[in-house]
């Protein structure tokens, strides 16, 4: 059973994959070669059959864990009877070529005194389905599954045998460093190496640091956030970098599967995609920090995928895509695995990729839209696609569909697809009419006010005084909350405010926010789920809107006591403040960023 928890990580990475490391030096979650890559190191699901790189003290000990500042490299402290010392883990960025070599650098150094430190190189290839062989040389390891190869390469200075009383035990390889003062050491693990184990001289190490730690800065150096939040929105941005899968632009949800939404329940998503919804979001939080050229691979991407199309009633757009924009995406489960404190089963690929969710088009034309007002041009191909996916959307908008939060209880007339397909309509003519473009504006304008009427007539529930879920119930749905955003209706208006009112006596606990309430709105599963931290931060940004400042930077700061120890936050919280979900999740840190924003520039 898993002891560490969700929250009790930080995350590297090299912006073709990422890897998850413990406040006590254990990575159990890495996959390779992409986000979407069988795990190597799974012991986050699965404490026995999952596989980790551990690297800790031998004897006891306490820890802490920080970012070295303004960075993805990630310091892990350790104090015990005799001294004090660190691992630095940190990924050298790829460059934008897609490749199946990827390293992993741990830097041990013992600060002061003396430390022994005990190490386990644990490797479980293919979900631990593979099996593998170790082989020990004097420069390092050899880890071979079936073609699939790991070598690690041991950091040390000349005549040093810090690899002797090395040995292979059932596949696992054991190592124990003794350091002083002042010494560093390290292992650097390294996917589909070319070239055998060799020694890494510590000076080199030193270099390839300092490299990372330079390249992280440099980035974030173009962030032209100035507000009151800078270090949270550093880190967001840095977070939201991290889960960018540099070949493509695509943005992954976030690098994990399996993370429950309840201890125990079923509800345990494979994450590790690129949601049209979720990067469509990424846009104009990128654009307000500055970050054109993120925006700008990402308007790639989504071009993309709406030139390729794809056939079936499902639409031009998939809901999800793999980070290369492949569709497929068949969900299965690992029986093998126990899960995350038994929660199972552990899925992997995604079912929802095939389901109909209307919203997604309102998302992308107004990431589209976005990205036209920062600047950036529309190619004639582009906009061909585009008024194709409209063309489309005209003949389709208005049915049934599984809706933003992929419920699979059945389709409905949800209200927030509706809205967004608002926005696609609203969107497109205005593109149209600010370049000129040939488009079918007075059809696209009809089925907008169509929309528009439908959604008050039919959207709005008199008793509740308030918009609803959907159109034959009168739950409510935190979804709801970006409707000023989008322009349909003024933050002020008094429907909204109404509607806001009832989110807030229904919804909301304290600075927390629920989807929705499963009891109230069956959606297919079974147990109810933690309050959700993308609709928790779009309740700020909502409040901010509507005026209600005091409320809404009250909650704001709140909602920050939240994050882990180094920032992060994964999709859900649990009534006792536990971190559930998918880890890190990037529609939470998008959501932060937009919340911060406008509550800036309401609070002048």
């Amino acid at each position: 059973m898993t002891e560490t928890t969700i929250a009790e990580h930080g995350i590297i990475g090299d912006l073709q994959t990422a890897a998850l490391v413990t406040t006590d030096g254990s990575i159990d979650w890495f996959c390779c070669p992409r986000f979407d890559s069988p795990s190597v190191f799974g012991a986050l699901l699965d404490d026995e059959r999952g596989g980790r790189f551990r690297i800790r003290p031998a004897g006891e000990h306490t820890t802490s864990q920080m970012y070295h500042p303004d960075t993805a490299v990630l310091i892990t402290r350790f104090s015990g009877p005799d001294g004090i010392g660190e691992v630095v883990d940190f990924m050298p960025p790829c460059g934008p070529a897609a490749t199946t070599e990827h390293r992993i650098a741990r830097l041990v150094r013992c600060v002061r005194g003396r430390m022994t430190f005990d190490v386990l190189v644990a490797p479980r290839f293919d979900y631990g389905r593979r099996p593998h062989q170790a082989t020990l040389v004097r420069s390092g390891a050899v880890f071979n599954a079936r073609g699939t190869s790991l070598v690690l390469h041991a950091v040390r200075e000349p005549g040093d045998e810090h690899l002797a009383d090395a040995r292979v035990e059932e596949g696992d390889v054991h190592l124990r460093l003794t350091l002083t003062a002042r010494q560093v050491r390290g292992l650097v693990l390294e996917t589909d190496a070319a070239a055998p184990p060799r020694e890494i001289r510590v000076a080199e190490f030193t270099e390839l640091f300092d490299t990372t730690v330079d390249w992280w800065r440099a980035w974030l150096a173009r962030s032209t956030y100035r507000g009151r939040w800078r270090e949270v929105v550093a880190r967001s941005a840095i977070t939201l970098k991290l889960l960018t899968y540099a070949p493509t632009g695509g943005l992954v949800a976030a690098p994990t599967l399996g993370l429950p939404e309840r201890i125990g329940g079923e509800r345990n998503w494979d994450y590790r995609y690129t949601w049209v919804r979720d990067a469509s979001f990424s846009v104009s939080a990128l654009l307000a920090l500055g970050f054109t050229e993120e925006a700008a691979r990402f308007g790639s991407w989504l071009g993309d995928r709406i030139r390729e199309g794809r056939a079936g009633s499902g639409g031009p757009l998939a809901v999800l895509y793999r980070v290369d924009g492949a569709t497929d995406l068949q969900e299965e489960s690992l029986a093998h695995w126990s899960g995350y404190r038994g929660s199972s089963p552990v899925r992997i690929g995604n079912d929802a990729a095939g389901q109909l969710q209307l919203d997604i088009y309102g998302e992308a034309l107004d990431s589209v839209y976005a990205a036209d007002r920062a600047g950036f041009e529309l190619p004639h191909q582009g906009w061909t696609a585009l008024r194709a996916a409209l063309d489309w959307l005209a003949e389709h908008w208005d049915q049934a569909e599984e809706g933003i939060w992929e419920t699979r209880g059945g389709r409905r007339s949800f209200t927030y697809g509706r809205l967004m397909s608002w926005v696609a309509f609203d969107r497109g003519i205005r593109l149209a009419a600010a370049h000129g473009r040939p488009a079918p504006v007075e059809d696209w304008a009809w089925q907008r006010d169509t929309i528009y009427g439908q959604i008050l007539g039919r959207g709005w529930h008199r008793t509740r005084n308030a918009f609803v879920q959907h159109y034959t119930g009168e739950e409510l749905d935190a979804a709801l909350l970006r409707m000023p955003r989008t322009g349909f209706l003024p933050a002020h208006d008094p429907l909204w405010l109404s509607t806001l009112d009832a989110i807030r006596a229904e919804l909301v606990t304290d600075s927390l926010v629920y989807r929705y309430d499963p009891a109230a709105s069956p959606d297919g599963l079974s147990g109810d789920e933690g309050t959700f931290s993308l609709c928790s931060f779009t309740y700020v940004d909502a409040l901010a809107r509507a005026g209600r400042l005091e409320e809404a930077r009250t909650a704001f700061e709140k909602m920050l006591t939240y994050a882990n120890h180094v920032g992060l936050y994964a999709e859900e919280i649990a009534p006792t403040g536990e971190q559930l979900g998918n880890f890190p999740q990037a529609f939470t840190h998008l959501a932060l960023i937009d919340a911060a924003v406008t509550l800036d520039a309401a609070l002048g």
